[in-house]
Parts: C-alpha cells; structure tokens; sequence
C-alpha cells in the first residue's frame, strides 16, 4: 500500500506557545485518518502544516510523494473547520463558481448527487440546515476530485442525523479510494469512520493504531454502573470487586452474561437500586486513561452504554 502523508518530527511554535511537538506520522492512501483530541490540542496546526498552509519550525512533510507546496492543488481538497460560502446562492450554484476555478471540475450533478443534495441544489445556502450546509462546503472541497481530503472538524455543530449523513458521505469516499484525513473531538466520530487514529494531547502525539487495537490495549474492559445507596458491609459480602463511585457502585469487567448473578446478589443482600447500566471500553476511555484529560475538556459526545435496568 503506497503512502498519502508522511509526517516526521514536525514541530510548530506561536511565540512562546507550542502547538506541535515532534510529531511524527503517516497515512495510507485510501484510508481515512483522523486526528483526535480537544480543542487546543493541536489539530487545526498539524492540518496547516501537512497542506503546506503554514511553515514548519522543525521536521518535514511529503504528501502524495512531494512537499505540500509542489502538489498539484487539484489532488487536494480542503474543508476548513471555520468556512462561510455566500449565503445567497444555491447548492447548485456554489458547486457552478468553485467548479470554475479547476481546468477539469467534477460534474456538479455527479458531487450533489455524492453528497446528498440532488433535491436541494436550488435552495438557498442561508435556507439549508445546518447538516446540508456541511455538506455543501464537503461538494466544495470534493468539485476538482482530489485524491487527498482533508476535513478540520467537519460535523461540528451539526444534529445528530446531519453527523450520520456526513459519516456515510466519508465511508462511501474512502471506499471509492479517496484518502480522508479528518480532526475531530468526537470519539465516537473517530471510532466510527477510522482506520487509523492518532490522539494529540497539548501539541504532542500521545498514541497512534486503529481503534480496535488502541481499545483493546488501553481501553481496559467492560463496567456495570449500579446507583445506589449502600453500606460498606452489604458491599464486602456481594463477593465481587467493587469501586464505590459519588453515585453507587462501579463493578469492573462484567460480562453480560454475569449480570444476572449480580442482580440477584444484590437483592440478596438488601441492596436497593435506582439503575444498572452496563458499558464497553471506547476510544474515548483510551484517550482519558492516556492523557488525564476530563469529559468536560474533551467535548466529546456520550459514550455508548447499555441500559439494563430501572426504577426499582
């Protein structure tokens, strides 16, 4: 598999602020990539330096085989994570003016159909929803068909039902060969759609690998969350290892198959309950094992977990 993006030791500085610290990297063609961590941690300045929009202190960049600045602009699309097109014009219309500036645009049809606004392309972009009008600005950077797709933060501020249009919009582009290299804050964005992550924490690259691999090493296992109000001798006899919590209890690696037995241990014991709610490790566990971050700081969207049960 040849290489999109190579990053070796890049570093980057704003007056006496670091917002890189030799980070080092690399990309396969047709995967799609992301760059995960909080806001602050550097994602928007190694995007910069990896397009060549910014000068690097230290370190060097190839992408698709050259210096950012010696690549064909029409093999790269750019999605800003701040981009305003004017708000009078149509889809339709937009596709039209950014497709002037290549010698040999995609079909505006082709890129409305691609993302999703074949039945909007006439309507304003001040009128689309917040969800169509990130897809419009992904047509813009898709118009000259690049084979390499950088996207800063593309479902920020977007409805739930927008981000999952957008999340099959990237699928579908990666698996037409496109490479996709995307920043994000959402774990579970990054978890979804990526090949490959790596997660930045205050300029530096903490880890890299697929999120599998990451969860499987970092992640530590599944947890069953219990509120209630307990005494310390109802919880030594439950006969299993158990981390008191500011709501309850936290019970450690719990197969759903042993949830049962838990229960009926609890009521054994007199240990009334409000809910029981069963979870799995996620990438956003990796990144808070690996980093100290908190919830609050990452801005990332709820974990995935499993009711199990309510209202005792």
């Amino acid at each position: 598999m040849t290489t999109a993006v190579t990053a070796e030791g890049i570093s980057k500085r704003y007056g006496d602020t670091t917002a890189l610290e030799d980070v080092s990297l690399s990309v396969d063609s047709g995967d799609v990539f992301a760059l995960v961590g909080p806001n602050g941690a550097g994602k928007t300045t190694l995007v910069r330096t990896l397009t060549g929009t910014t000068t690097l202190d230290g370190g060097s960049v190839t992408v698709l085989g050259r210096s950012p600045n010696q690549v064909e602009k029409k093999r790269i699309g750019l999605l800003p994570q701040s981009f305003s097109p004017p708000e009078r014009l149509s889809a339709r219309e937009l596709l039209v003016y950014y497709a002037g500036l290549y010698d040999d645009p995609r079909p505006v049809d082709e890129v409305l159909t691609d993302v999703g606004l074949e039945s909007a392309d006439e309507t304003w972009y001040t009128n689309l929803s917040g969800g169509q009008q990130r897809r419009v600005c992904v047509g813009i950077a898709l118009i000259n068909d690049p084979d390499l797709l950088f996207l800063d933060e593309p479902t920020t501020g977007i409805d739930p039902a927008g981000r999952q249009s957008l999340w099959s919009l990237i699928t579908n582009l990666a698996d037409d060969g496109t490479t996709v290299l995307l920043t994000t804050h959402y774990m579970e964005e990054a978890e979804q759609l990526a090949d490959q992550v790596a997660l930045l924490d205050s300029g530096s690259l903490v880890e890299i690998g697929r999120p599998v691999d990451l969860i499987e090493q970092y992640g530590g296992g599944t947890h069953l969350h219990i509120e209630t109000e307990y005494s310390p001798h109802q919880i030594e006899s439950l006969g299993v290892d158990v981390e008191t919590t500011e709501t309850g209890l936290r019970i450690p690696d719990v197969a759903p198959t042993e949830i049962g037995e838990i229960v009926n241990r609890l009521e054994a014991q007199g240990i009334d309950y409000e809910t029981l709610t069963w979870t799995e490790p996620s990438l956003e566990d990796v990144y808070l094992r690996l980093t100290s971050e908190t919830i609050d700081k990452l801005q990332s969207s709820e974990p995935a977990v499993n009711p199990v049960r309510e209202s005792r």
